[in-house]
């Protein structure tokens, strides 16, 4: 949602954040970080909901002060709370959790006694050592899940498309799921692996499709559907679920 500039007052203090990109409200025993972002094209000052991560972004046309912008923002605090408190919570890797590996539901269990790696067997993935490492064991698993599913997945669509792939990164991310730079070296969000396997396999071929098209066009939409034929499908379910897919393990 997007909440555009009005004549409001509100009684919320608002201080400087340590990134200069960043404010911070704050007010009733809270503190609520906003992005600040300028926008060339941006008319009017606004405030845009990023529930992915959990954040306001703050959007400042090219000549409006910061001070105008976090006196929009004081007038906004109600909806500020509203949206953040709309957003869905983080999950926690924890024993118990369950997860869905390429469309198949495991649920995680600790055993203490295991050593090395997390394991899957049939529908657990099973996680040894001590509770407090239960979380980083589990993530450390499905990034190299990750890499092994989704990396043959990009040279293969890279090759369809009669590009070199340069290299693959598997990263994490807090608002994206996917990047690809001039150099063709893509990077993907190991989260992917729990999500439904044709948003994995869209998502990839977005990304490769940046290898023939560093924009949106409709040519590079048209690209994208010679490499994947999930499309609406896939990006309905972001639309939905990509919020809480971005906090799983996050608590």
């Amino acid at each position: 949602g997007c909440r555009r500039h009005a004549a409001r007052a509100m009684p919320v203090a608002m201080t400087d954040h340590r990134d200069p990109g960043q404010v911070a409200l704050a007010g009733e025993g809270e503190e609520v970080v906003l992005r600040v972002k300028r926008h060339p094209r941006a008319r009017r000052i606004s405030l845009r909901a990023a529930p992915r991560d959990g954040t306001v972004v703050l959007v400042l046309p090219m000549r409006a002060s910061v001070a105008a912008g976090l006196a929009f923002a004081r007038s906004q605090a109600a909806w500020i709370r509203a949206r953040l408190a709309a957003a869905p919570r983080p999950t926690a890797f924890a024993p118990g959790t369950r997860l869905h590996l390429q469309g198949e539901a495991v649920e995680i269990v600790h055993d203490a006694a295991r050593r090395g790696p997390a394991l899957r067997e049939g529908d657990l993935l099973v996680v040894g050592g001590k509770p407090e490492f239960v979380a980083r064991r589990v993530r450390d698993f499905l990034r190299a899940d990750a890499g092994r599913r989704l990396g043959p997945l990009a040279l293969e669509k890279a090759a369809a498309l009669g590009r070199t792939l340069r290299a693959l990164r598997i990263t994490d991310t807090r608002s994206r799921w996917g990047s690809c730079a001039r150099d063709a070296r893509i990077g993907l969000s190991w989260r992917l692996v729990i999500a439904p396997p044709r948003v994995a396999d869209y998502v990839v071929a977005h990304e490769v499709a940046h290898l023939a098209h560093h924009d949106h066009s409709p040519a590079f939409w048209r690209v994208v559907d010679t490499l994947t034929a999930h499309r609406a499908e896939a990006q309905a379910w972001l639309r939905a679920n990509g919020a809480a897919l971005l906090g799983a393990g996050r608590a």
